[in-house]
Order: C-alpha cells, then structure tokens, then sequence
C-alpha cells in the first residue's frame, strides 16, 4: 500500500506537469500545528532539510506554529538532522509528575516544563536559528485581546467563549479577541497576504526566540500564556494554532512575488521573475507543505466547522505532501499519533512511547515515496488540492 498522497493546486500542478519539481522551485514551506500529529512528519523533515534542500542558495520561507514551529525552527539549525533526532526523543518521552488526585498535570507544570527544555535545547544555538543563510523562519502566535489580554482564572474561559462565539459568525470576527502576531527574521518580509485576519509582524531576537516558540505551542488551559515576549507589544500569546491551525494562508503567488521581493533580494532578479528567459521565471513561488492530511483548515476553532475546511485561491500554488488515510489505518492503534493519547496511556510512557515510535518508524515510507517521486514525476499519483 502506498503511504503517501500528493495534492496540487491548479497552479503548482501546471508547474509540476511542466517541469517536475527542483529544490529551486520551493519558497515557502508551512508547518501545521497539530501536536503529536507532526511526529508522523520527522522523516519527511530528515530528507528535506538534511538532503534535498541542503545545498539550496536560495531563500525558503519557513512557516509554523505550534510543534510546526518547533519543526521550522529546527530545521535552521547547523545540524538539522541531530536536531530533528532530539526534539523526536524530547517530545516522545515528555513526562509530567501529577499532582495528588489529579488525571493530568497542571497548565503551570507544563509550561515550567516545557519551557525549560525549549531553553535547553536552543540554549546557545538562537544564532543558528536567527541567521541561517537561507531559511527565513516565521513563528505564528496568537495574541490575547480585551478579556484575553492577560491569562487569568475568570478571564480566560470567557474571552475565548467569546472567540469561540465571533468565529463560529465570521472567522475574520475573532480578531477582536486573538490577533496573529508573526515572529520573523529580522528583515524578512512575510511570503503571504495577511488581509484575511488583524496581523502584525516582529523581529525574531535572540531574546524572544523561544519565549516565541513557547507561546506558540501553549495550548490554552493545557499550558499558560506567555505574557509580555520582549520586543512584541504587551499581552498574553498563546497557540499560534488557535488563529492560524494549518496555515491556510494567502501564500504569495510569482506575479505578486515578482512586485514584493526586492531585486536580487532573493537572488533573482526582477526581470527574471518576470521573464520567460530566466527558468526561475516558472518556479518562483511554491509551496512545500508536509501536512498530516488533506484538508488545510484555518484556525484550531474551525476543526468542527466543516465547511471551512475546502481549498481555496489561497493555495493555488501549493503541493501538500500527506499520509493515505489507508496507510493511516496500519499504524499503531490505527491512526496518527494526537494529544488523546496522553490521556489513553495516562502514566504509562513505555506504552505511549512504543505506539509513536512504531508510528514514526512506519512514516520512512513517506519520505522514501516522495523521494522516488522526485526522481520520476508521475502525475497520475497528484491528486487535486
């Protein structure tokens, strides 16, 4: 059984019917948030960043939140492939001593926690992160408006009953409570629109690299906000999966690419973007997305509400790399690894341990298919996005 489904939007399937697929063609990667789900994309993450994309000399954008941020982070390190060894082993074996008569940590243990072994693993490295050659990294958060400005006991479930309440009306409406706030290398543009939803952009810093990252992964009432980040305008950030769960983004596309990179910014020329001379010309402006499944839905609020989980002219441009639902099926327990599984083995880590082992073990088969497929492009295997 084939573990691995390609889908294409209208524009990156012409390009992939023309041209197959280069290292060259890739400016953005996305990299959903989604918990235990992105283990199942370690493999895939290996090849591309440690192989396929190694010796690119041009500028990738890498787009995540929550663990995809994790993920996107690490890719910048020096040495991608150790540090993809190492947040696969931090996350598998996380473990959280429970307090008396309770079933689950505390939000408080958790971020303490977490946020001590993010400071560890990036302790020494943010320059890694912050001035990698290529890769520009953009770090999505979601910042707490109004009610939600600080995260505290009362406050809290109402501002998000709030939220829960304008997004169900109107996804652009829970703008008024959770505004996407972008954390950025220091002069990177952002490779997409944001006239979708309130937007603003920081400068990544050695300082709030990873209270960024923290806040990206803090999941309310499962972790604490991170208040006040350094650099950012005040206010508790949470999950940057909350406004933006699998970055369905309004990527920018070659002719609004060609108006937006600065000449020889990126290492190629206007005229060659707009020329048919230069064959970067075709290649400007796709979009990698290794995700856990089909549907590109946009914000953490909107899993239930099915309608919105359709493609769009947002993502004409793009290749989403994901698992068969099929293949799904042979993994342990018979689907991807989530966050129930934290309360399934409860204080059993061997257990949950060797169920995502076996999962990420088994996902090689993506990595090794997609690598077959770049070498021999069948379009017949590029499904419709």
């Amino acid at each position: 059984m084939r573990a691995l489904r390609l889908y294409a939007g209208p524009t990156a399937f012409q390009h992939l019917q023309q041209h197959g697929l280069q290292p060259r063609d890739v400016r953005v990667i996305p990299a959903a948030a989604g918990g235990p789900k992105g283990l199942i994309l370690g493999r895939m993450d290996r090849f591309l960043f440690g192989d396929w994309l190694r010796t690119s000399a041009h500028t990738i954008h890498l787009v995540g939140a929550s663990i995809g941020a994790w993920r996107m982070a690490t890719a910048c390190l020096k040495d991608p492939l150790q540090g993809f060894d190492r947040l696969e082993q931090e996350y598998i074996f996380q473990h959280y001593d429970l307090p008396p008569g309770r079933k689950m940590p505390t939000p408080d243990t958790i971020s303490a926690v977490f946020g001590g072994n993010l400071r560890a693993f990036y302790a020494g490295r943010e320059d890694e992160v912050l001035q990698h050659p290529c890769f520009k990294l953009h770090i999505i958060t979601s910042r707490g408006r109004h009610l939600l400005a600080r995260d505290q006991a009362l406050r809290t479930p109402l501002g998000f009953l709030g939220a829960y309440v304008a997004n169900a009306l109107r996804r652009k409406t829970m703008g008024a409570w959770l505004e996407r706030v972008v954390f950025s290398s220091q002069h990177a543009r952002l490779p997409f629109r944001s006239r979708d939803y309130p937007t603003r952009q920081v400068d990544l810093t050695a300082q709030n690299l990873v209270p960024a990252l923290l806040a990206s992964c803090s999941i309310p009432f499962v972790l604490r906000a991170v208040h006040d980040i350094p650099g950012a305008p005040p206010g508790a950030y949470w999950d940057g999966g909350l406004t933006d769960y699998h970055l369905h983004l309004q990527y920018l596309r070659p002719k609004i690419a060609m108006q937006k990179i600065a000449s020889h910014a990126d290492g190629i020329s206007v005229e060659g973007l707009n020329g048919a001379k230069n064959p970067a010309a075709a290649t400007a402006g796709l979009v990698l997305y290794p995700h856990f499944q089909k549907a590109v839905v946009p914000g953490w609020l909107d899993k239930r509400l099915t309608w919105r989980h359709k493609s769009s002219s947002f993502l004409d441009n793009m290749l989403v790399l994901a698992p068969n639902p099929e293949w799904v099926t042979t993994l342990p327990n018979g689907k991807l690894p989530d966050r129930a599984d934290f309360r399934h083995y409860g204080l059993d880590l061997p257990a949950r341990a060797k169920a995502w082992t076996g999962a990420i073990a088994a996902s090689q088969q993506l990595a090794d298919e997609f690598a077959q497929w770049l070498q021999r492009p069948d379009m017949g295997q590029v499904h419709p996005l």
